[in-house]
């Protein structure tokens, strides 16, 4: 899996400086060696956001991509049951 470079605190904190004004966002994005794109996509996902709801919104990613496992799993041992049984008769 890819390893992301910032952390969803370090993100919040590049767009709160953004959002200061004090720096445009051409220079704010050579300051962190990211590209314009990368900058717009994280303020649309994570604009407005505190740190600690960033920590939860990543608490409930994984969570859901466990219980997205845990569903594949079981709805593979569901086929496998039903294929066994109707050989059986």
């Amino acid at each position: 899996m890819k390893k992301k470079h910032h952390q969803e605190e370090q993100i919040i904190r590049i767009l709160r400086e953004a959002e200061r004004g004090d720096k445009s966002i051409v220079e704010i994005c050579r300051d962190h060696v990211i590209t314009e794109p990368t900058f717009y996509r994280w303020r649309k996902k994570y604009g407005g956001m505190e740190i600690a709801e960033a920590r939860r919104l990543r608490e409930l990613e994984k969570e859901n991509s466990r219980l997205k496992r845990i569903v594949a799993d079981l709805t593979l041992e569901n086929d496998a049951i039903k294929e066994f049984i109707e050989k059986k008769l």
